[in-house]
Formats: C-alpha cells, structure tokens, sequence
C-alpha cells in the first residue's frame, strides 16, 4: 500500500491545475479535431485515453474512501497515468504544433493541448510523488 501525507491545502493546490490541464488538453484535442483530423490527431487520442483513465480511476477511488492510502496498481492506475498522459501529449503536440507551422497554419490548438499535458504532468506527477510506500 502507498500512501501520501501531504496537507489538504497541497493536494488542492496540485489538484485544481492538474484538473485545468486535462481538461485544457483534451479541449484543444476535440478542437484540434473538428479543424482537421490527421495522423497527428489521432495519435494524440492515446494521451487523451490516459488522462481519462487516470480521472475515471481517482474518481472510483473517492468513492471507495481511498483518498490517501492505495494500492499500487490504483495508484499507477490513476496517478500515473494522468503523469503519463500529460507526458506523451506534450511530445505529441510539440510535434502537432511542428507539423502545423511548417504547413503554415496556425497551432492554437495545439498549444492549448500543451498547456493542458504540461500541467497534468506536473500537477499529477506531483501528487504521484507525493506517495510512499507503507513501512511494515
């Protein structure tokens, strides 16, 4: 079992801009999208399944009352996968973005797909971090 003693304060200061990032990120992936589907976008669907995997998995946690003690497999699970959710979409739009302006176009989209992975990234990691392994 791992656990995490940081303060409610903390846990609602990662909390709120890891929330922003997901969302940001999957907002511009769904704007992204309706622009244009192309290999880029669609690649950049697996980060988005993460993020989503990693919300829907906290959720379930909350309601099972396991805020701050979990097992590995839900912490992974869930924080994890937000962490690496939030790292491969920002690889992922640093090449939509690439790919967008060698084009010519504009990448508006795709910055607001960074913005959001970068802070689920930090803010997910953050609290992924935060949990240690239970002594005894």
């Amino acid at each position: 079992m791992y656990e995490t003693k940081i303060s409610d304060g903390r846990w609602i200061a990662y909390d709120i801009p890891g929330n922003i990032g997901w969302i940001a990120y999957i907002t511009g992936l769904i704007l992204a999208m309706i622009n244009k589907v192309d290999l880029i976008s669609v690649i950049a669907v697996v980060p988005a399944i993460l993020m989503l995997t990693g919300v829907i998995e906290l959720i379930s946690e909350r309601i099972v009352k396991l805020d701050r003690i979990l097992p590995k497999i839900r912490l992974y699970r869930g924080f994890g996968a937000l962490t690496a959710g939030g790292v491969i979409g920002s690889v992922v739009s640093v090449i939509g973005m690439v790919v967008e302006i060698i084009g010519g176009n504009e990448c508006i989209y795709q910055i607001i797909m960074l913005a959001g992975a970068v802070l689920c990234f930090i803010f997910g990691g953050l609290l992924l971090k935060g949990y240690k392994k239970q002594e005894g």
